[in-house]
């Protein structure tokens, strides 16, 4: 039996661009997301969730059911629509009403400034690789603080930069769709993360009351065949630009031998290099000090074998199973034909991984100071019948890795909350809307909401915190 803390957060997440829909409306300026899905033609971002008119009632269903955290992102366009300059009050207001409307039904926001939506004016002229929009997001950071510091406790700067950088950069499938550009996505990580560190610092030169950190995307990679050198190696390059490039510079400030050697060795199979400032440093390990938790964001593990093939890329956005396809030249392939379950995605279900990556950072960081499960959650085919949702496989993904969750705080990982992607289902990036993850059903077409077999289940953990 695995019992829960007292004090644990059983939260619900969300994101602006996924939920809120109402992308043209009241003063919202445009992302790029708004003109790539459009020129792709496939979906579009409007109506998401419908959550700019109707999160009230996503809020009393939260409430109804036991989740008292949410994730929320504020769209940085709703209040700046060009990024810098001339404020969108309604944009302000709404995030305003959203927070209050958050405590008035006892559910905690946790606050994130940055989810894969720079404002487009910002992206035109080269999102996080060029060094102007450091100074916009940390300006954009502040006013929110001034506004919105007095009633919000848990402030978030970025969620996943490897997952903007390297879907911008790597595999093609975020705008502005480049693939197997490993310098712009490298410097762009490091541009993101300066951005963290200069925000963190002026946070805490406010003196606020709350709290901020970081979220990162974080997946254990081990080697297809443990006994293969190769494999090893590769499993191990991976892993640094996955995982240890982005955790040496939340938590020391600077990155390792071993992750400086294999991000030089990785960006020289192209003649590739990414630039450092002397002050960038000074601010990374000046932040490093300061970070009051991290938020980590958990879907699955991969296995990596030895590849020196050329790039190849095939993204299973259908839930096709079977259809993935990831070799990177000189590093590695993934591989998925272990005895392992997973998704109609691809997606591994490994809650071993989980458990390995939180002790690991205990271990490898101890300067952290405590850890948020931010995301964690399963793409499902939910069906629809008589207005009932039976998804027990989401139920079964979440209890094993609630266990290994709690299975690292008997080992000493302060864990302090557990937030499922998603609250509701949401617009996917990649996906669009035939991949839900939400413990209540949206109807997209009347927005009516369906609580679903897993949050009956949800709302009695969060009650006996027993699994």
């Amino acid at each position: 039996m695995t019992r829960l803390p007292d004090d644990f957060i059983f939260g619900g997440a969300t994101a602006a661009y996924q939920a809120e829909g109402a992308t043209d409306i009241d003063g919202k300026g445009r992302v790029a997301w708004d003109t790539y899905l459009a020129q792709e033609g496939r979906f579009s971002g409007n109506p998401a969730s419908d959550f700019y008119h109707r999160y009230p009632i996503d809020l009393e269903l939260s409430q109804k059911f036991g989740i008292n955290g949410i994730r929320i992102s504020i769209a940085w366009s709703r209040i700046f629509p060009e990024g810098f300059g001339k404020v969108n009050q309604k944009g302000v207001n709404f995030y305003h009403d959203l927070i209050d409307e958050c405590h008035r039904r006892g559910i905690e926001p946790f606050v994130t400034l940055h989810h894969f939506d720079t404002p487009e004016v910002l992206f035109d002229k080269g999102d996080f690789l060029n060094r102007e929009t450091i100074e916009h997001f940390v300006n954009y950071a502040r006013f929110c603080f001034d506004e919105y510091g007095d009633k919000v406790r848990y402030w978030i700067t970025f969620n996943e930069i490897l997952s903007v950088s390297a879907g911008q950069y790597l595999l093609g499938k975020f705008p502005p769709k480049e693939q197997f550009q490993t310098d712009k996505m490298i410097q762009s990580m490091h541009n993101m993360m300066v951005a963290h560190a200069k925000t963190v610092v002026e946070f805490k030169n406010k003196n606020l009351k709350g709290e901020i950190g970081i979220i990162h995307i974080l997946e254990q990679r081990y080697a297809y065949d443990e006994q293969s050198v190769l494999d090893k190696k590769a499993a191990q390059t991976d892993d640094v630009i996955a995982n240890r490039f982005l955790l040496d510079l939340t938590f020391l400030g600077y990155p390792t031998e071993l992750t400086e050697t294999t991000i030089d060795a990785v960006l020289q199979l192209n003649n590739f290099s990414y630039t450092v400032l002397e002050d960038d440093r000074d601010i990374l390990k000046k932040a490093a000090a300061l970070n009051d938790f991290l938020g980590v964001n958990y879907y699955q593990s991969t296995f990596v074998k030895y590849y020196d093939g050329e790039n190849l890329i095939q993204l299973n956005g259908t839930g096709d199973k079977g259809t993935s396809i990831y070799a990177f030249k000189g590093i590695g392939e993934y591989k998925f034909d272990m005895d392992i379950p997973r998704t109609d995605w691809d997606w591994l279900i490994y809650p071993k991984g989980l458990y390995d990556m939180l002790i690991r950072i205990s271990e490898d960081y101890p300067n952290y100071r405590k850890i948020y499960i931010t995301e964690n959650g399963m793409g499902y085919k939910d069906i629809f019948e008589n207005e009932e949702i039976d998804d027990q496989p989401r139920i079964d993904y979440i209890r094993e890795h609630l266990k290994a969750v709690g299975e690292a705080i008997e080992k000493g990982v302060v864990i302090k909350g557990y937030f499922l992607w998603s609250l509701m289902d949401v617009f996917s990036w990649a996906n669009g809307y035939n991949k839900r993850y939400g413990l209540f059903y949206v109807d997209f077409e009347t927005q009516q909401r369906y609580p679903k077999k897993s949050a009956y289940w949800f709302k009695k953990l969060s009650e006996q915190k027993i699994l």
